[in-house]
């Protein structure tokens, strides 16, 4: 596909919206709705919010990196920016689903990066994971535990110590947050098709929020979590820095 008419977006750091500003100036800055694609001005911050803010439509999104990290983004550069886009690799990834059952209603909600269970006081939380209708922890006692997709395996997940996920792999990561009981348990690697249901245990004692992406949802009794293949998202890269190699090139850097 040839991509000829951009809607701009950026994050509200001054760079980010000078660059904005520079390259409407430069290319014009076309409505949502009459856009072939869009391009993100900022970190990855932005990239997860553009993604969900335009989760209906699904335009591919070029980011560039405007913010810190920026490991979902391009280098910033204001030259051959169409002749970029037309020559970048195509990425596509599928968002997790979560419903959440409170003692009041039940929420859904989707995901780019992870659906997190976090403590939210003192004490441990307690949950009990069963996948696929089949019960695999009677009771995990720890601070948290996250399911990750593999564009968000570099991230939180990551930082709790769970595996990178190449990002065509079909396969999620289950990984506890701070387990202390078993405290040898390290998580597991599942099917993209998996279906997790956790209880929390003991929840008035010790409460849980269930967090998708930037999404909270405090004092849960019940979270189920699939990948939903309903929903497809694009995101654009660089031939030579695309997310695939992206996140390779993560397994061999110890920064």
């Amino acid at each position: 596909m040839s991509y000829k008419k951009i809607h701009f977006v950026s994050s509200n750091n001054k760079d980010a919206v000078k660059a904005k500003n520079s390259l409407i100036k430069k290319y014009k800055d076309y409505s949502i709705d009459e856009a072939d694609l869009i391009v993100a001005l900022g970190g990855d911050g932005l990239m997860l919010q553009t993604l969900h803010d335009n989760i209906e439509e699904a335009k591919p999104i070029f980011g560039m990196n405007k913010g810190s990290v920026g490991f979902l983004m391009n280098d910033f550069n204001n030259d051959d920016l169409m002749k970029r886009i037309n020559s970048a690799t195509l990425t596509k990834v599928y968002p997790l689903k979560m419903t959440v059952k409170t003692q009041e209603k039940e929420i859904s909600a989707k995901a780019i990066n992870e659906v997190s269970l976090l403590r939210q006081t003192y004490q441990a939380a307690k949950i009990k994971i069963k996948i696929d209708n089949k019960i695999r922890l009677d009771e995990l006692i720890c601070d948290g535990i996250l399911l990750s997709t593999p564009a968000g395996s570099t991230a939180y997940n990551l930082s709790a110590h769970g595996p990178i996920l190449p990002i065509k792999s079909n396969l999620l990561a289950l990984t506890p947050i701070s387990a202390f009981r078993p405290r040898r348990w390290k998580g597991a690697l599942l099917p993209h098709k998996s279906i997790v249901e956790i209880e929390v245990l003991e929840k008035s004692k010790r409460p849980v929020s269930a967090v998708a992406d930037n999404l909270e949802i405090r004092d849960i009794s019940y979270v189920k979590i699939l990948e939903d293949r309903d929903t497809e998202l694009f995101m654009l890269f660089d031939q030579e820095t695309n997310l695939e190699e992206k996140i390779l090139e993560e397994q061999f850097t110890y920064s």
